[in-house]
C-alpha cells in the first residue's frame, strides 16, 4: 500500500464531519473537484469505500466511520501540536475563529479583543454571528460562546460575562390606546417581534420566571429577525414588544423611548461562557484570547 498523505486524511476528516464536499473544500481552500479526486485516490489506495455519495449529501460508509473514529482526534492533536510550535516565536500569531451571538460579540468579545489586536499585530480574529448550537470542531472554529457552562465533556468552558437578564419593552407609540400586559400570557394579544432560531428553524419562545416557576410563551407578530439589534430597532419603530437583553433596553427605557413591562417576570440566565476543545496544548493566540475574555467580577 502506498504511503498515505496526512493532507488526504485531514481532508477525509473534514468531509466526514461536514458531510459536504462543497463546505469541506471551502474550509480547506481547494476546489470541490480536487477534493473529490483526492478522496477517490484515498479510497483506491486503501481498497475500501470510505464515503457514500448521493446527489444531495455525503455520509461515511462502514469503513469510513471506523477510520473517522480512529483518526479524527489524532488529526486534531497533530494540528494542536503544530499550532503550539508558534510558542517558539517572539510574538503570538495566527487566526482565532469564534462563533457567538451578536449581543455577545458587540458587548463582550469585540470590546475586550480589539485592544488585543493592537497589542499583537500578528493575531487575526474572525468573529461569526450564529444563534445555533455550533459544533466548533466540525465547523473549524477555535471557540464558541453560549449562555451557561453546559458543554460536552471534551470541551472547556470559561465564564466571560456576568449573569444575563432578559427584558420586555415596547415603544410609547405602540402602547398608545393598548392595555399593558399584566402576566406573560397577555402577550399573545399583542404584536411581538420574534427571533427565528437556525438550529430547528422555529421561532424562539419567550422564557419568564416568577417565584421559581418558569413560564414559556410563544408570541406572534408581523416582524421576525435573526438578529438582536434588529429586534430592538423594530421595537423602537413601534412594531410591538421586543424580548432582548436588558442592557440593550435600559438606555431607551431611561430616555422614555421604550416602556418596560412584566419586570417581575424577567428571567436571569447564567452569563456568556467561552468554550473550546480540551486539548493538551492551547495555541498562544487562543490562550491570549481566553485570558482577555475571562470574566473577573472584582476587576
Amino acid at each position: 500500500m502506498d504511503k498515505l498523505s496526512l493532507n488526504d486524511l485531514q481532508a477525509f476528516v473534514m468531509v466526514a464531519r461536514l458531510r459536504s464536499f462543497t463546505r469541506a473544500a471551502a474550509q480547506l481552500g481547494i476546489s470541490r473537484s480536487a477534493l473529490s479526486h483526492a478522496m477517490l485516490g484515498l479510497e483506491a489506495r486503501l481498497g475500501v469505500r470510505l464515503l457514500t455519495r448521493t446527489t444531495r449529501s455525503v455520509s461515511t460508509a462502514e469503513a469510513g466511520a471506523r477510520l473517522l473514529e480512529g483518526i479524527a482526534t489524532r488529526i486534531d492533536d497533530i494540528q494542536a501540536e503544530i499550532g503550539a510550535l508558534s510558542e517558539l516565536r517572539d510574538r503570538p500569531a495566527g487566526t482565532v475563529r469564534i462563533t457567538a451571538h451578536d449581543h455577545a460579540i458587540s458587548t463582550v468579545l469585540w470590546p475586550r479583543l480589539s485592544p488585543l489586536l493592537i497589542q499583537y499585530p500578528d493575531i487575526q480574529l474572525e468573529l461569526v454571528t450564529d444563534y445555533g448550537m455550533t459544533d466548533i470542531a466540525a465547523q473549524q472554529f477555535d471557540a464558541g460562546v453560549r449562555v451557561g457552562d453546559k458543554v460536552d465533556q471534551d470541551m472547556v468552558a470559561v465564564r466571560i460575562a456576568p449573569d444575563l437578564r432578559m427584558g420586555v419593552a415596547a415603544s410609547v407609540d405602540y402602547l398608545q390606546g393598548r392595555e399593558l400586559p399584566q402576566v406573560p400570557s397577555d402577550l399573545v394579544a399583542h404584536r411581538c417581534i420574534n427571533l427565528r432560531l437556525p438550529t430547528h428553524g422555529g421561532l424562539h419562545a419567550w422564557d419568564f420566571e416568577k417565584g421559581g416557576q418558569p413560564n414559556k410563551v410563544r408570541v406572534q407578530g408581523q416582524a421576525v429577525f435573526n438578529n438582536t439589534y434588529q429586534m430592538l430597532q423594530a421595537a423602537l419603530d413601534g412594531q410591538g414588544f421586543a424580548y432582548v437583553p436588558f442592557d440593550l433596553l435600559s438606555p431607551h427605557i431611561e430616555s422614555g423611548a421604550l416602556t418596560a413591562v412584566l419586570e417581575d417576570w424577567w428571567p436571569t440566565f447564567p452569563g456568556y461562557h467561552l468554550y473550546y476543545a480540551n486539548r493538551r496544548h492551547c495555541s498562544p493566540a487562543l490562550a491570549l484570547v481566553v485570558e482577555a475574555l475571562r470574566w473577573r467580577p472584582d476587576a
